[in-house]
Order: C-alpha cells, then sequence, then structure tokens
C-alpha cells in the first residue's frame, strides 16, 4: 500500500524526513566489493537504511565544509555508485552548485562541460579534487543537468533540489511504490529521468533502491536483487524484453525517454507486467505526464502541471513547482522556449476526452517539401517497418524528399527491392528519393533516439552519396519535364488519423 505524506520541500528535507520515518528500513541495496582478512576479494549485497544514509551524508557533508571552505561548484562524475549518490546529497547539503557529469571517454567533452560551468571541485572514482580555484561561489541548492541532445546541442539546465523533489512527488502521487518495493536503478543518473525515476521516486516513497551493477550485469541484476520495480529506456526494455530474464517478482515498469514499439508493450503485459510510460523533459525535472489507466500510451498529467496543445499541435507545459531556472548562461535559448512561464516542448501530441495525454513525435521530425508537403517522419517509418523487417534504418531528408539510411549487410539495391512496391502506393511526391547504406551504427543520442541531423551530415560527405531510387529517377524526369503534379500533399498519406499516430514518452 501506498504513504500518504506532506510533501518534500527539497532533497535535504527529503532525506531527513525518510530517515525519520523510515529508519532502520532499507533504502539502498549494492554489491560491496571488499578485501578479506586473506587478502582475497569478496563481493556481497551491502544494505543500508534511511537513516544510516542520513548520517553518511551529514559525515561528507561536514567533511566538505572542512576541507573546501566556502562554497563552488562541484562537478559529479556519476558513476551509480553509493558513494555517488551519498556525494550527490552531501554537495547540495553543503551549499555547493552541483553539476551532473556523464562518464565518458570524450577527455574534450569532459572538459567543455567543466570549463563551461565553472566546475572547481570534481569528485570521481570515490574522492574529490580541487581542479581550480573558484571563478564563481556556487548557488545553493543548484543542480545542473546536461540535455540528452548531442554533445554540440546539450543544455546544461538549471534545477533545483526543490524542483527535483516536487517532481518525485508528482511521479510517486500518480504511481505510487509501497516500502515493500524494491526498485532496480539501471539508469544513468546524469539524465533527470534516471536520477528521479531511477532513485528520488523510490527513495520519496520510502522503498529499497537496488544500483544496477553496471553495464556487465545488466542481464543477471534482475535474479541478482530479485526486483519489483524498474525504470527503463526503449532501448534497454527491448534488449530485456527479447531475453526473457526478468525475475517473477518484478511487477512494475516505468518507461520513458523515448519511443516504445506497441510490440513491446504488448508482450510485458501479456507476461503480467503493470507497465506505465512517463513523459517528461530535463526542463521540466523529468514528469509531465505518467500513464496509470491500462493504455501505456494515454498518460495522465501530473498534479503540480497544466498541459494544452497549441494550433500546431505542440505540447504547451506550465509546471510552475518543476520547471527550470533557465539555461545556464543562455537567456536568448531560454526565452526561445519559456514564454511568460509556459514551455514550448517542440513534441506533438493531443489531450484525448479524458484529459489524458498522448505524444505523436517531435516538431523536428516534420520533414516539408519544397511545395509545402508536411512528412511527419516518425509515422513515414512505421509504415514502412514491415517491408524493413530486422533492419536498423531512420528517414531523413531535405526539401526534395525522403532519404532512407540504415546499417546492415543489405545493399542499397536489396533494400529499395523491399520497399519497392509500398512506394507504388505513396504519392511520388512522399517516396523515399534516396537510398544511403551507412558504414557502421546509426548515430544515436544518450536516449537512444536517432540524431536525423547526423544522418544528413553524414549523407553529404562525398563517400555517402547513396543510390537514387526508382521514385527519385521518376522525379528527375517529372521536374526536367515541368509536371509537378506528382508532388502534392498525400491526402491522408502517412497516417494522420489520431487512431494511426505515432505513439511514443519522451524524457530529454
Amino acid at each position: 500500500m501506498s504513504v500518504k505524506r506532506e510533501r518534500f520541500e527539497n532533497l535535504t528535507e527529503m532525506m531527513e524526513r525518510q530517515a525519520r520515518d523510515f529508519g532502520d528500513r532499507p533504502a539502498f541495496l549494492y554489491q560491496s566489493v571488499e578485501l578479506s582478512e586473506d587478502h582475497s576479494v569478496e563481493t556481497k549485497k551491502k544494505t543500508v537504511s534511511f537513516r544510516k544514509f542520513q548520517e553518511d551524508v551529514d559525515g561528507r557533508r561536514r567533511e566538505l565544509k572542512r576541507r573546501f571552505p566556502g562554497t563552488g561548484t562541484e562537478g559529479i562524475i556519476t558513476d551509480g555508485s553509493y558513494g555517488c549518490i551519498v556525494e550527490i546529497f552531501a554537495a547540495n547539503a553543503a551549499g555547493f552548485t552541483v553539476v551532473m557529469l556523464e562518464p565518458t571517454k570524450d577527455a574534450a567533452v569532459m572538459k567543455a562541460r567543466i570549463d563551461g560551468t565553472d566546475v572547481s571541485l570534481l569528485w570521481t572514482l570515490g574522492s574529490a579534487m580541487r581542479i581550480r580555484e573558484d571563478i564563481s561561489a556556487g548557488v545553493p541548492d543548484r543542480f545542473l543537468f546536461f540535455t540528452s541532445g548531442t554533445t554540440e546541442s546539450a543544455k546544461a539546465v538549471i534545477l533545483t533540489g526543490t524542483s527535483l523533489a516536487a517532481s518525485a512527488d508528482n511521479g510517486s502521487d500518480r504511481l505510487p511504490l509501497s516500502p515493500e518495493d524494491r526498485l532496480l536503478s539501471l539508469l544513468p543518473l546524469c539524465h533527470v529521468f534516471g536520477f528521479v525515476c531511477g532513485l528520488l521516486w523510490p527513495f520519496s516513497c520510502g522503498a529499497c533502491t537496488a544500483l544496477g551493477r553496471g553495464r556487465r550485469h545488466i542481464t543477471d541484476d534482475f535474479d541478482y536483487y530479485r526486483p519489483t520495480a524498474v525504470s527503463l529506456v526503449p532501448v534497454l526494455f527491448h534488449f530485456l524484453l527479447s531475453r526473457r530474464i526478468f525475475n517473477e517478482e518484478l511487477r512494475i515498469m516505468l518507461i520513458g525517454a523515448g519511443g516504445c514499439q506497441k510490440e513491446d508493450i504488448r508482450s510485458a503485459q501479456e507476461a503480467g507486467f503493470l507497465v506505465s510510460f512517463g513523459y517528461g523533459l530535463t526542463e521540466t525535472s523529468s514528469g509531465i505526464a505518467i500513464s496509470t489507466s491500462g493504455d501505456p500510451f494515454a498518460m495522465d498529467v501530473c498534479m503540480d502541471d497544466t498541459v494544452s496543445i497549441a494550433e500546431d499541435g505542440e505540447i504547451l507545459v506550465e509546471a510552475p513547482t518543476c520547471m527550470m531556472q533557465g539555461y545556464f548562461r543562455d537567456r536568448a535559448g531560454t526565452a526561445a522556449v519559456l514564454k511568460n512561464g509556459v514551455l514550448h516542448t517542440g513534441d506533438l501530441g493531443y489531450l484525448d476526452e479524458n484529459g489524458r495525454l498522448h505524444i505523436t513525435g517531435r516538431k523536428k521530425d516534420m520533414l516539408v517539401l519544397k511545395d509545402g508537403t508536411k512528412i511527419f517522419l516518425p509515422e513515414y517509418e512505421a509504415r514502412i517497418a514491415g517491408a524493413l523487417r530486422g533492419l536498423d534504418f531512420a528517414c531523413a531528408g531535405d526539401e526534395d524528399g525522403v532519404v532512407l539510411y540504415y546499417d546492415g549487410d543489405r545493399t542499397e539495391e536489396e533494400t529499395e527491392k523491399a520497399i519497392r512496391d509500398l512506394m507504388d502506393h505513396f504519392p511520388i511526391g512522399r517516396q523515399v528519393r534516396r537510398i544511403v547504406r551507412c558504414k557502421g551504427p546509426l548515430p544515436r543520442n544518450a536516449a537512444g533516439k536517432v540524431v536525423r541531423r547526423k544522418l544528413q551530415e553524414y549523407a553529404a560527405s562525398d563517400d555517402q552519396q547513396g543510390e537514387e531510387t526508382d521514385a527519385d529517377k521518376g522525379r528527375n524526369r517529372e521536374e526536367d519535364s515541368g509536371n509537378h503534379s506528382g508532388r502534392c500533399a498525400g491526402n491522408g498519406e502517412g497516417g494522420t488519423d489520431a487512431g494511426d499516430k505515432s505513439e511514443n514518452g519522451d524524457s530529454h
């Protein structure tokens, strides 16, 4: 059963109240690696209570204040360990600005993010070190999370412990866990979905959080920890589901951060799992809506938020308790999306007759041709997916039409042949005009979504000219003769009816 309670004021107050209310109940479960008396390495499960967690955080907070007087900005390379979680809470309680950094082997990316956010203290591998004298004083209760865009486009978003606690409140109100639950945390804490839904959600409910042991153990962590709940991104959900490795105690799956295949949802539900979908953004401290009605794609708006739909279908959000304070040192970027307290999400969707939110895609996924014809690429991909079974592909393009990119052993000719009959049912202006075989995996961001801009850059390179399809040849012949009648709007082609919408949840 769920626990009804007053709302949390911030992360420190959340920690203190949970220590008071749940005391010696388990807050965290993780694998401990220790040296035995004979100097051999031993691994065992270690449990930390809510009370002990508060003691560890308070001790670390005092140590930070003693070793690093004053306040500054601490970058934390989020390795997902118990020590990392203690450091996050302690740095926040000590008044430091906390920058959530993703572990990466790309030194240039790490340096750019550290320099760009004035990090003066860096925590990694269990210890903190001063890397420069403070450039500026830290702002108490401030967190910087990077959006899950590409390296170049990722923005540092200013959140607070207060907004993150409110987001956890929203999630636990819509989808409560009980103190008897155990959630397996597998997602990176540097992304707001992983931090809120893989850590704060169970913690705020008094449930236990089992800390995943890293990529090598993803397939056996379920057997090791025996969780009752898990939060996943769609790519990981598909991977785990296809291998049927979920333990019998598992009952709740919260999916977010991208589109999910209906077949996967159906398979999980038939296996008896409660599958909920979450929609949110870094800019709103994660949660905006969560599905609880049985239909994973019909999401109930969270209690603090108001959602409306613009004339062009864009989702607009008012989230006074969870909204970002802005993009770090980017007033123009902030003003472009946050207008009079309303966030213009860039996502497309609609509200059904019950007020539940359905996500249909991204405005950036709309391809507009020279004649004004609009092609919503996720719906387009869904229509041709059946002809390309087993192929990892995505569509992008330019004003002239659709370009199909894929990774696989097939030749361009074989791929073109696979979609030829289907293309005959599309107006020529909406047919695939070119096919490009990529040299490696399709470029994806941290949330597993294909980065269409990168596809276009890939195609522009000299050695990736691609294969001109029959549709493209036909287009060229028509344009040479001055006949443009085949490029009119599709009159329903592309699945524009409400029942044919591409369904996904997104958490940036």
